[in-house]
């Protein structure tokens, strides 16, 4: 029932995930729907209020969450904490405190500082959340180059799904780039479309097969990349997608071959 509440949770609050994760094999989603409720839930502490220390404190409430997974102590009763320390194993605590320390960002209204700032928030978000759905699927199976093929495709699927977010975060007065230049939107998109292809050219070698449903969570990044290298004025439209019939088409695909 705990996973349940999990998948409901995700269903409502992140649908395309949802969709990703029910693409899965069914014992692949008692995994990936506590991981992906637990992202859904530090993503949207920052933004359900407008008082800064009642934000810090809810991401504290999961880091502490973290923290005591990490420790093996007996999980909090929470429809999410509960289902989250079964599926994981402890020394991965830190990747979630990662993940809810990095959208301490999202409260403020500051810039990031630079490009490595930027780059560090989309490793710690949704490079974070992708390896340890990857790796808490493989169990002990892989290999060195196993982690660098998944956050590459974790990196791009994070760009495209921040691309997409630039409306709101503007309009909820928020600096979300360093550079809104068409011509540097073209250059985030290259860059994530560079750490696509690298990724493919690994993965199959190095992603065990248990753990590639973890990576078909970012079936659209390359769609949605494209566009922007196409037209980068889409980004500030909010324009960036694609049809239904394309995004299920796609997905049927990425599930049923394992390759983004």
């Amino acid at each position: 029932m705990s996973v349940l509440a999990c998948a409901q949770l995700v269903e409502r609050g992140d649908p395309d995930r949802f969709l990703a994760a029910m693409a899965a094999p069914v014992e692949a989603r008692a995994i990936l729907f506590p991981i992906y409720a637990y992202n859904l839930e530090v993503s949207r502490a920052p933004w359900v209020t407008e008082e800064a220390m009642i934000a810090e404190m809810r991401l504290q409430f999961w880091r502490d969450v973290a923290e005591e997974i990490e420790e093996g102590k007996p999980p909090r009763a929470h429809e999410v904490a509960s289902p989250l320390a079964a599926c994981i194993a402890p020394q991965d605590g830190p990747l979630l405190d990662g993940m809810a320390q990095a959208r301490r960002w999202d409260i403020y209204k500051d810039a990031f500082e630079d490009q490595g700032h930027f780059d560090d928030y989309l490793e710690d978000t949704a490079g974070n959340m992708m390896w340890l759905a990857a790796k808490s699927l493989a169990g002990d199976a892989g290999d060195g180059a196993f982690e660098g093929a998944v956050r590459g495709y974790a990196w791009a699927s994070g760009l495209a799904n921040y691309l997409r977010a630039i409306p709101d975060l503007e309009a909820r007065g928020r600096v979300p780039l360093l550079d809104g230049t068409p011509q540097a939107l073209r250059e985030l998109a290259s860059r994530g479309l560079a750490k696509l292809t690298t990724a493919r050219r690994a993965a199959r070698a190095a992603i065990p097969p248990q753990a590639r449903a973890a990576v078909v969570a970012g079936w659209q990044a390359e769609a949605i990349l494209k566009q922007v290298l196409d037209n980068p004025l889409r980004v500030s439209e909010g324009t960036l997608g694609t049809s239904e019939f394309s995004r299920r088409a796609r997905l049927l695909w990425v599930s049923a071959t394992g390759r983004l």
